[in-house]
């Protein structure tokens, strides 16, 4: 079945000979496998433009890895230049690693639709991804002679031509539910379960685990009515089905809808990807948590969350790494806004406004200005609205973090905790011990059994309240004065360090700015600057600049290479090296993830030599700042600019000089066999 031989009425089929390759050499890396297969889709005329597809292709991957279980892999995209939906297929001799947990993948399957074709390409991809999960399409696949076998095989699973989604429910559907249309749980088992499978982009691991799940509940005799929370919707499982169930898995890469829908059940928490390589064994441990009077229960009043409070098999030491990472993202907007603002009423008022802003604001106005004219008043508002933002830093850290435990009833006894925190100069440690306190007050105060008629109180009025009451008597009674002799030790300590220790810490700060570009270790040396940052503090004024420079470090680092060598990076890469000049001049770190994630080994060791560089350069040189946020457009707030910039550029280059060494000596000398035309450029290797 050709596209060939279709008719001017016929849509094209979606895979045909030209599409694959068996048996196949396609290079030792994904980004030449993806680059063969989008060759041959180009060649093929099913798209326009052929690095454009390998790019978009590429930069899926950086999201999350599409390699599967038993050595399958199925990159996937929506592009423009796509022309039609379509299917390429490479049997790979040798495998290559597409980062699945269990090693390479010889099956690899290039899923590739057109930008509108959004209900297209989710027919196209549950599907395929459903038959993937079947051991014997995946055997036939491997035994296939010939690409006509393989066409055979495909068109078996895989829908016809494109038309109208399905409107009907059925089992095992591709709109979201895996239950039958009639919502009674099955007569063959006395025992029911319910599940809901999401992965971050709701597309092929939400239905595979769906399918994985269902399959091991049919081995067992259970009774099993999955929720798939995907990129085309999802249809709830009703109401009744879920009071029947002995128990629910949660097998989800982030939060589940209408998780309160599930209050009181035993539950089984775990990634999406767990649902799939061992569905058997959380079915068994979803029946046993069922027949567990002890078992985790979905929390009452539980709605969505970044995490899984209720996760038997999430350690707790990556949950509390959740816990604060969750207060500190929250925290951040009141940072960038805050402390911007203070920044611009330091341009118009100067740093003198700082001590004058509120009797400004309050005994003037535009018809009745200060002295000194239009330019103080609007830096004396701008800084007073600047400081009561910022002033909410610990309390939004405190609330967050207490929400990510206990979910909305944890806010107000998390924002009690912080404002305390802050009344007692405990700050930011304040702020961090207060919020953990708080939320598993909530959670435990939320536990506590009432009567029916007093349950609708839990959440808005007997939660906040004791727990409130719980952390702030704590922190008045027990912990304030500790830990605000903790804080004044440290900002003491700060304030004397000068010569190597000064540098040693700049070092450090700049090291853990660039080890995970936005991740856990980059946040704590940010939440550290930004909440020590005080104009009347000149340690705390050094440690934001080290911290900022270190930042900017890796997207410049990385633009600069991508500049100098194109030919060590893919085309999907020196695109993002071109917008990594921005990234990296406005202080976002994350612009350089997709370097680091194509190439881990050489990209952050590469990037912490440059970023440790800029920091000690900054503390041995005292340049300070005095906003948190905004890299070079925030140049107004620095003191010896020109140093701040010594350091930044130093430190670029540095970085950029060694990821690419690294990779012009360490590189793989075998490349992409699907590259003959003229002029293009390598994949990267």
């Amino acid at each position: 079945m050709s596209d060939s031989a279709s008719g001017p009425a016929r849509s094209p089929a979606i895979i045909d000979s030209r599409l694959i390759a068996l048996d196949a050499d396609l290079g030792s890396d994904k980004e030449s496998v993806i680059t063969a297969l989008a060759d041959r889709l180009t060649a093929a005329g099913r798209a326009t433009d052929r690095d454009a597809l390998a790019g978009a292709v590429l930069d899926r991957e950086t999201k999350s890895a599409t390699g599967l279980p038993g050595g399958i892999a199925i990159p996937h995209c929506r592009h423009e230049t796509i022309t039609t939906p379509s299917l390429g297929f490479a049997r790979l001799s040798p495998k290559v690693d597409f980062g699945a947990p269990d090693g390479p993948a010889d099956l690899v399957f290039l899923i590739a639709a057109p930008e509108g074709a959004g209900a297209d390409h989710m027919r196209l991809l549950t599907a395929l991804a459903r038959a993937l999960v079947r051991p014997d399409f995946v055997s036939a696949l491997r035994a296939a002679p010939g690409p006509d076998d393989v066409i055979a095989l495909v068109e078996d699973v895989l829908p016809a031509a494109p038309t109208a989604p399905p409107t009907e429910d059925t089992t095992g559907s591709i709109d979201g539910s895996q239950e039958p249309p009639e919502s009674e749980p099955s007569e063959r088992s006395e025992r029911s379960v319910v599940a809901v499978t999401a992965c971050p982009t709701g597309i092929a691991h939400t239905y595979m685990a769906a399918d994985a799940l269902t399959a091991a509940a049919e081995r067992a005799g259970v009774a099993l009515h999955v929720e798939t929370q995907g990129s085309s919707g999802s249809t709830p499982i009703p109401a009744s089905v879920i009071a029947a169930a002995d128990a629910v898995i949660f097998a989800t890469d982030v939060g589940v809808k209408g998780k309160e829908r599930f209050a009181g059940k035993p539950v089984i928490a775990s990634g999406v990807k767990r649902a799939i390589n061992e569905p058997d064994v959380m079915v068994a441990e979803a029946l046993r948590a069922g027949a567990d009077p002890n078992a985790p229960r979905v929390e009452a009043g539980a709605t969505d969350t970044t995490g899984d409070t209720d996760s038997a098999d999430i350690g707790w030491g990556t949950r509390l790494r959740q816990i604060l990472l969750t207060g500190v993202s929250y925290m951040i907007p009141f940072v960038a806004a805050g402390g911007l603002l203070i920044a611009l009423g330091f341009l118009f008022g100067g740093y003198d406004i700082s001590d004058s802003a509120s009797t400004i604001v309050v005994d003037n106005s535009l018809t009745n200005l200060p002295d000194g004219g239009i330019a103080i008043y609007l830096g004396a508002v701008l800084y007073q609205i600047g400081s009561l933002a910022f002033s909410f830093l610990v309390p939004a850290l405190a609330g967050y973090i207490a929400y990510a435990i206990a979910d909305r009833p944890g806010l107000a006894p998390g924002f009690t905790a912080g404002a305390v925190a802050v009344f007692v100069g405990a700050g930011f440690i304040g702020g961090l011990v207060g919020g953990l306190i708080a939320g598993f007050a909530a959670l435990w105060v939320g536990r506590i059994p009432l009567p029916t008629w007093a349950r609708g109180l839990m959440p808005v009025v007997i939660i906040p309240l004791l727990a409130s009451l719980i952390v702030g008597g704590l922190m008045f009674l027990v912990l304030g004065r500790p830990l605000a002799a903790i804080t004044t030790g440290l900002t003491d300590w700060l304030n004397g360090l000068s010569g190597g220790s000064a540098v040693a810490l700049g070092v450090i700060l700049g090291l853990m700015m660039c080890f995970d570009l936005g991740g856990p270790v980059n946040k704590a040396a940010y939440a550290f600057a930004v909440a020590g940052l005080d104009v009347s503090n000149h340690a705390s004024l050094q440690i934001m600049a080290a911290v900022m420079a270190a930042g900017m470090v890796p997207p410049l680092a990385m633009a600069l290479s991508s500049l100098i060598r194109p030919r060590l990076y893919s085309a999907a890469e020196r695109e993002n090296g071109k917008a990594a000049w921005l990234l990296g001049a406005s202080f976002i770190s994350e612009g350089a993830i997709p370097f680091a994630a194509a190439d881990p080994f050489r990209v952050i060791p590469s990037m912490m030599l440059g970023g440790a560089v800029t920091g000690g350069i900054i503390m041995a040189t005292d340049v300070t700042l005095s906003a948190p946020h905004g890299g070079i457009f925030v140049v107004f707030a620095m003191d010896r600019v020109l140093w701040f910039f010594v350091a930044l550029v130093v430190g670029t280059v540095v970085a950029a000089l060694s990821v690419t060494l690294a990779k012009e000596f360490t590189r793989s000398e075998s490349r992409s066999p699907a590259a003959p035309e003229a002029g293009s450029q390598p994949a990267a290797v």
